[in-house]
């Protein structure tokens, strides 16, 4: 057999082979491990091996010093946990934090996405000022916040004195400094403040999504009608954003939960722990202080929470009538 001859039968078993993977990536079983696969390893790397360490340091005594895992020492590390009173305050503090933050967020995420369907001048500018907070650094977001709340030099305090809320005969008090992450509420008020400035964005475009695949016509009809504006948001819009509404919750709320570059740079959990959240506090007894199952005790307590939240969340997006 000479080359001219080769060449056209290497060309059809090359075909051959091409039209035989192509049939087996068509099949359903193998496409969805295809496209599952990437996820399913990032899963299994990133949240599956970290949770399973977390478990086994948590009922280990292992130290910084010394990281193995053979001093087994059962619950005894949730036990010294629960005993701590900083643990109740940072408990409590990162469930207030999450629930204020998202009853905030979903105020403002609905008006806003009501703000950007419509078409206005200087959109564009406002669509990328709106979305710096989300996509500026956690650190640089935090730094600008300690400048915003200065116990000295705040711009705020400048604000409310000038419009006579703050100072001598206000409504505030006398003092022209209100020290917001000095004191215990108004620190947890400003973690709240600077956690719903950073999330908006991403909860107004998830929001948003669902608002703009409505259809015209519903508001339209509702319009023709006679139907206000308040009418339509609580009888239309707000019903058929519900489930992504849900979805906004579940995101939002696990981001803000395990939150703790805010309270680092901010408060550092003072004064005292009043300030404290849970993910900061297991930073602080496991790297800092160097009792890594003391750590991970504190952190896998979240788990509870974050689990139930997730599955009712879920449950109500898939009831609600117009998912």
């Amino acid at each position: 057999m000479n080359s001219s001859t080769i060449a056209p039968v290497e060309h059809a078993r090359e075909e051959g082979l091409l039209a035989r993977l192509g049939r087996a990536l068509d099949r359903p079983q193998v496409l969805v491990w295809l496209m599952l696969g990437p996820a399913v390893l990032y899963i299994i790397a990133f949240v599956g091996f970290p949770f399973i360490l977390a478990i086994a340091l948590s009922l280990s005594d292992a130290t910084i010093g010394d990281p193995s895992l053979d001093r087994y020492v059962g619950l005894a590390n949730f036990a010294a946990v629960m005993r701590q009173d900083a643990f109740w305050i940072a408990l409590r503090n990162s469930l207030l934090i999450t629930a204020a933050s998202i009853g905030l967020l979903l105020v403002l995420a609905t008006a806003a996405s009501e703000l950007l369907v419509y078409s206005f001048r200087g959109k564009r500018l406002f669509q990328v000022l709106f979305i710096l907070p989300w996509a500026m650094p956690v650190s640089l977001a935090a730094i600008a916040w300690l400048w915003l709340l200065d116990s000295q030099f705040s711009p705020v305090d400048w604000v409310l004195v000038q419009l006579g809320l703050l100072g001598p005969g206000s409504p505030l008090g006398p003092f022209s400094h209100l020290y917001y992450l000095g004191r215990p509420w108004l620190g947890i008020a400003s973690l709240v403040v600077a956690d719903v400035w950073r999330m908006l964005p991403l909860a107004t475009i998830i929001v948003l999504a669902a608002r703009l695949s409505i259809p015209e016509e519903r508001f339209q009809q509702a319009r023709i009608d006679g139907a206000g504006f308040f009418r339509i948001l609580f009888r239309i819009t707000i019903p058929a954003l519900r489930p992504m509404l849900i979805v906004a919750i579940l995101f939002t709320s696990l981001l803000i939960i395990g939150e703790m570059g805010m309270v680092e740079i901010l408060t550092r959990g003072a004064p005292g722990h009043a300030t404290q959240v849970l993910p900061y506090w297991a930073y602080l007894k496991g790297i800092q202080s160097g009792s890594l199952g003391q750590g991970a005790a504190i952190a896998l307590f979240l788990f509870p929470f974050l689990l139930v939240a997730a599955v009712l969340a879920l449950r109500a997006a898939y009831r609600s009538p117009e998912a």
